[in-house]
């Protein structure tokens, strides 16, 4: 447990004063872009960290998975800590782990060395998303949260925009190091900013469960185990013992934590129409996306063949409009229903992703650009809306719990719609890209649908309380 921090006051329920709160959020925006920028630039990088390591492709891949797994299995465990000891530590001592770890990524002589690093650069990492919604909560006075969720979800959006360009520019310039050095200067400053302008967002009394947290550990790694290997092709008694041990751990976490006041998966919010409601439409909405974002360098390249520096600008439109729209969606998410703003956003999504599966033979860029500029409107226009619904869903006491869920929804959902495009490949071949848009665009329908949903239910079953 990290040292009691000196606060400025003690538990916000009406957001922070104008200034502190300027400082509170480039804090918590600043974790939340790194996090996001250092899964898009490990991406690119891959080969040329390869080649530096004398490893081969295969192995590098474990550069990427190690932080995925990490992150995805800490989650909600570390969501729970943040719920006993405070989600202002969890954080800080998450940018505290993420910034150690990159120096040690950057310092990394072999491929052993690098993998160990990204693993612990990804439990910081999901200490920075686990719990930044939550502080977004606290940070704002409820008629606000909009608008910060909207900020958050920008800054998600230019993350994954720009992330294969910093990459680029970095390489041309530095070796792979710096890739990971560079995250130290922004962590020391930004860890300064939250020591001091974080607010104090108490603490529950509970005892953290340990064995439920190794289960929780175990569920959800064994489940991003299994559907990575049906995606390539693995032999089916092997993905079968890994999804069935995954839900082996899940019953017997339930089974363990039934009856607890704050559970790590989060079973007492999900009996809540509203909040169950807004995590089915982000569980669907991510997959789409992971659809999309797998299948369509593909669609460009082989099918329509595209240069890959001509695929990284066609696939630029979709999340700068991501960004752009976002706080836009956010603001107006404090005077408007989210289940409104999201269920026609993401009716938008679905009409894009269809267009963009039916896309004529020879295409021109612009035929390309307005489409994925659609995607990415629709995409955008649900996901802050999406967010706030989430958090003002859970008491305020769950605040950790249902951050916890915003960010497992959305790796779950990414992954799905990843494992997903392999298998339209093996089923369409060549028309694999365009059966997985037509899948993707099937996936934001149903959100946009559950989103929908959302307006039926009645102010007191929301059970929020903002």
């Amino acid at each position: 447990m990290l040292p009691s921090i000196p606060m400025p006051a003690p538990p916000v329920r009406d957001g922070l004063p104008p200034g502190q709160r300027g400082r509170a959020m480039v804090a918590v925006l600043t974790g939340v872009g790194l996090a996001t920028l250092d899964t898009a630039i490990a991406n690119t990088a891959l080969p040329t960290i390869a080649a530096s390591l004398g490893v081969d492709a295969g192995d590098s891949v474990w550069i990427v998975n190690a932080y995925q797994l990490a992150v995805v299995a800490t989650l909600l465990p570390i969501a729970a800590l943040g719920e006993i000891i405070g989600q202002q530590r969890i954080y800080i001592g998450g940018f505290v782990l993420f910034t150690a770890a990159s120096l040690v990524c950057a310092l990394a002589w072999s491929l052993p060395t690098l993998v160990a690093a990204r693993v612990f650069q990804g439990i910081g990492a999901s200490a920075l998303m686990a719990v930044n919604i939550a502080l977004i909560r606290f940070i704002y006075p409820a008629n606000q949260l909009g608008r910060g969720v909207g900020l958050n979800a920008f800054v998600v959006g230019i993350g994954f925009a720009v992330g294969p360009t910093v990459a680029s520019l970095i390489l041309v310039t530095a070796p792979w190091p710096w890739l990971f050095a560079i995250n130290v200067p922004i962590g020391l400053g930004a860890l300064a900013l939250a020591w001091t302008a974080l607010p104090e967002t108490g603490r529950s009394g509970n005892r953290f469960d340990i064995p439920g947290a190794f289960l929780n550990a175990a569920a959800f790694a064994l489940l991003i185990l299994g559907l990575g290997e049906a995606a390539h092709e693995a032999p089916l008694w092997h993905i079968g013992a890994e999804v069935a041990g995954a839900f082996a751990c899940f019953a017997l976490l339930l089974r363990r934590q039934a009856g607890h006041p704050a559970p790590m998966l989060a079973a007492d919010l999900l009996r809540r129409p509203l909040f169950a409601l807004s995590a089915m439409t982000a569980l669907c909405s991510f997959a789409a996306q992971g659809l999309a974002f797998v299948s369509l360098p593909f669609l460009f390249q082989h099918t329509l063949g595209r240069s890959q520096v001509e695929t990284g600008f066609l696939m630029t439109p979709w999340p700068v409009l991501v960004a752009v729209l976002a706080p836009v969606a956010g603001r107006l998410s404090d005077r408007y229903p989210p289940g409104l703003l999201g269920g026609l956003g993401l009716a938008v999504l679905a009409l894009g992703m269809g267009l963009l599966a039916a896309l004529p033979a020879n295409p021109t860029v612009f035929e390309i650009s307005w489409r994925m500029a659609l995607c990415g409107a629709g995409f955008g226009f649900f996901q802050a809306p999406n967010l706030r619904a989430l958090m003002t869903s859970a008491p305020a006491a769950r605040s950790g719990g249902a951050s916890g869920i915003v960010a497992t929804s959305r790796l779950l959902g990414q992954t799905l719609g990843a494992a997903l495009v392999a298998a339209c490949f093996t089923l369409a071949e060549a028309q694999g890209p365009a059966l997985a848009l037509g899948l993707g665009g099937a996936f934001a329908g149903v959100a946009s649908a559950v989103s929908f949903l959302r307006l039926a239910v009645r102010p007191d079953d929301v059970g929020g309380a903002a």
